[in-house]
């Protein structure tokens, strides 16, 4: 495994981190939730990522059962805030009020006394820039919390949120987007973050499993895949694999991925870590193999040769 730098700060992250955010605590048991991170610690993996949002709460609480007995300081764990956690009208969002009662319920959920990385899992339209600023400013004083950052927030919400920032309050150093060989938006936010030492911890850089290469165009959706499960594939049915056209654009991947010793999932891997701006990509493995697999991507360069025959493929 290898460790990148979360932009300009000092901590170092697993190139490939470990999320959570339809399988534990909804779709995968107990037991097998702690395999798979007893294998993400063997492969090296120290980046966990996860949400207050994720099955309300339950995620947070797979993740402290699946962490405990370790080492506290052997893992960097991140969470977030933002979507309902009840049905008031503070129940949500970024205000200072959820904000703090949010950190507050996650650290007790996750049994921990400070959180690494929190972030703000979306924009919100409704609360000054500086109330959240300032209110994550003051959780880091406070000791509960080590860095802050944001998820799909837009180049100028970040610029207006670092110039609210300047010398005054810490400034963000985590950007989550979502980013992958089939959705590159996340693109337009890595200079401005560059400059600023923002580091990128992307989701779903396996588009959720299509760039895994397992569903193939005109053929039925494999049984023991996330795409057969209910509790996981909502979003993934209603897009990604109703286009076939895109199916089959991924299955000409496969033998760019054999010339280079590679599984498809480990090639997409390695094509997001060419970027010097991402930190980690975070997986959603519900197996052991599958992290032991995807870790094999950390550390592999790609040729000039092989970055344009993908571009050709997927262009």
């Amino acid at each position: 495994m290898q460790y990148r730098r979360l932009g300009d700060a000092g901590v170092q992250l697993s190139e490939i981190g470990l999320g959570g955010w339809l399988t534990f605590g909804n779709a995968v048991e107990a037991s097998s939730a702690r395999a798979v991170f007893d294998k993400a610690f063997d492969c090296g993996i120290n980046f966990f990522d996860t949400a207050n949002a994720y099955a309300r709460g339950k995620g947070e609480e797979a993740f402290a059962q699946c962490l405990s007995g370790r080492r506290r300081e052997s893992y960097v764990l991140a969470t977030k805030v933002y979507f309902p956690m009840g049905d008031g009208p503070n129940d949500k969002g970024l205000s200072r009020k959820h904000i703090m009662e949010q950190c507050h319920a996650s650290l007790k959920r996750l049994r921990t006394d400070y959180i690494d990385l929190y972030q703000c899992h979306r924009y919100d339209e409704n609360v000054a820039v500086e109330e959240v600023v300032r209110a994550m400013d003051d959780l880091i004083r406070q000791g509960k919390v080590i860095y802050w950052g944001v998820s799909t927030w837009t180049v100028d919400q970040i610029a207006d949120c670092l110039r609210i920032c300047g010398d005054r309050y810490y400034k963000p150093k985590g950007s989550q987007p979502r980013y992958n060989m089939i959705a590159r938006q996340a693109e337009e936010v890595f200079p401005l973050c560059q400059k600023a030492g923002i580091g990128q911890v992307v989701y779903s850089p396996l588009a959720q499993g299509v760039l895994t290469g397992k569903y193939k165009p005109g053929q039925p959706i494999p049984a023991d895949s996330r795409a057969a499960d209910d509790r996981q594939n909502q979003f993934l049915k209603k897009s990604l694999l109703s286009d076939e056209q895109l199916l089959t654009r991924v299955q000409r991947l496969v033998p760019i991925a054999d010339e280079n010793h590679l599984s498809l999932s480990q090639l997409a891997l390695a094509w997001n870590l060419r970027r010097p701006e991402v930190t980690s990509c975070i997986i959603g493995a519900t197996k052991p193999s599958q992290v032991e697999q995807n870790v094999e991507a950390s550390g592999v360069k790609l040729d000039e040769a092989t970055l344009r025959r993908i571009e050709e493929v997927l262009t």
